[in-house]
C-alpha cells in the first residue's frame, strides 16, 4: 500500500477545491509558475555570474 496512490491524491485535490474554491487554485497556480520562472531566471543570472568570476 503505498503512502499516496493516485486515488488518494485526487481525494485530496477534491476536498482541497470544495474547502477553497476553484478561483483560490487559479491564483496559486499562477503564483507557483511565476515563481518558479523566476527562482530558474535567477539561477540562469548567478550562474553566469560564477562562470565569469572563475
Amino acid at each position: 500500500m503505498e503512502l499516496f496512490s493516485p486515488t488518494h491524491l485526487l481525494l485530496i485535490f477534491g476536498i482541497a477545491l470544495l474547502l477553497f474554491g476553484p478561483s483560490k487554485f487559479a491564483a496559486l497556480g499562477k503564483g507557483l509558475g511565476e515563481g518558479i520562472r523566476n527562482f530558474k531566471s535567477e539561477m540562469k543570472k548567478d550562474g553566469g555570474e560564477e562562470q565569469k568570476k572563475s
